[in-house]
């Protein structure tokens, strides 16, 4: 091809979109990310079968738990084009949470928190707004836009909502490198922040992946209450906490209880210590804000919570999801666990006065919680 002439456009773009025009739509997506909210934006190829291997592996070694979906989906999760027939690019985006109030030095903030028992802690992530919602909608827009550029379009856009491999996609397109703990990692912006993604049957450029940071530190694996990362890079969710009391059902083994201590909707301790996360960023978006109601929130006025308190109080977030009973059945957990470290008197009053209401499985956790002994 002759100096200064167009490259052909690749296979499957749109007729008169060259390479040239491609490429230059990777500053603009990143514009328009931006005015979205998006930190973040990178480009992956739908090759994966490099990642088949060890999902077959995770998956037969149970370590995904009750999360049964994640079996039923098989390969499909690391075959985009299966998932979304004609896929050949998959847009992947990153998008930081952390509220914007959070003080400096929020991480030791976070830890004197988990040091009080009757303190209610909740992972960072669900302070605010449902994520699910936020980067859904917004991951739509940026699709729009990107239509309106180009023309026809066929996409699909996803946040945590299909069988996809948000991780691999990520560190593939630079977003990141995968870290010790599973979770992508950002030199510049550590591991808070959220993942979505939109397939596409546009053949845009790729983004290189970044080289991994980790080195030898292992403070992850050293930090996890319940030593669920079994290996680095290598997670067992059944001993989760963020799985135990968000995706699991059911009774919580009796073995994890008191290491999940005063924490009744996810964890975080494995990136309050990961050094990376100094330079975790605040988000430009009131939607994750820390909820008066959570923030600094203690046991006993959330256990007086009935169901329709519960509604109230997280309509709009995350921790809906997980409903009224799971959410009695970590309060009772946590409870269980500062009565044992305080052996404060009302803690045993409020569990006892609950028992003739709760239904078999939070009386269950209520009667283990009674028969913690002050230390």
């Amino acid at each position: 091809m002759g100096k200064g002439h167009p490259v052909p456009a690749p296979e499957g773009a749109p007729p008169g979109l060259t390479a040239e025009a491609l490429a230059a739509l990777l500053p603009q997506l990143q514009d328009w990310a931006n005015a979205l909210g998006f930190s973040q934006i990178g480009v992956a190829e739908v090759d994966l079968h490099t990642a088949e291997s060890g999902l077959l592996a995770w998956l037969d070694a149970g370590f995904h738990g009750g999360m049964g979906y994640m079996a039923a989906h098989g390969l499909k999760r690391a075959r985009p084009a299966e998932l979304v027939p004609g896929t050949v690019r998959v847009i992947t985006a990153r998008m930081d949470y952390l509220p914007a109030g959070l003080p400096e030095g929020w991480q030791a903030v976070a830890f004197d928190r988990l040091a009080q028992p009757q303190q209610a802690v909740v992972s960072l992530y669900a302070h605010g707004r449902d994520y699910h919602k936020v980067l859904r909608q917004r991951l739509q827009k940026l699709a729009d836009r990107l239509q309106q550029a180009v023309g026809a379009l066929g996409y699909r856009v996803f946040t945590d909502s299909a069988p996809v491999l948000e991780v691999e996609l990520a560190s593939r397109s630079g977003i990141g490198w995968r870290g010790k703990h599973t979770l992508v990692l950002h030199r510049e912006a550590g591991s808070m922040f959220f993942l979505g993604e939109v397939y596409v049957d546009l053949p845009l450029p790729t983004t290189p992946p970044v080289g991994a940071h980790c080195g030898a530190c292992t403070a992850c694996l050293d930090a996890c209450p319940t030593a669920a990362i079994v290996a680095p890079y290598r997670l067992d969710a059944r001993r989760c906490i963020s799985y135990l009391t968000i995706e699991h059902d059911g009774s919580i083994p009796v073995e994890f209880r008191a290491a999940i201590g005063n924490r009744i909707y996810g964890c975080d301790d494995c990136q309050l210590v990961c050094p990376w996360n100094k330079f975790a960023r605040r988000s430009p978006l009131p939607d994750f804000d820390t909820r008066d109601a959570l923030g600094s929130a203690t046991l006993l006025p959330l256990w007086q919570w009935n169901e329709a308190d519960f509604l109230r109080h997280t309509e709009g977030s995350a921790i809906r999801r997980i409903g009224f009973g799971r959410w009695r059945r970590n309060l009772a957990v946590a409870l269980g666990n500062a009565w044992r470290a305080t052996g404060d008197a009302a803690l045993a009053q409020a569990l006892t006065q609950a028992l003739p209401q709760a239904d078999a499985n939070v009386a269950e956790h209520i009667h283990w919680a009674l028969a913690q002994t002050a230390d």
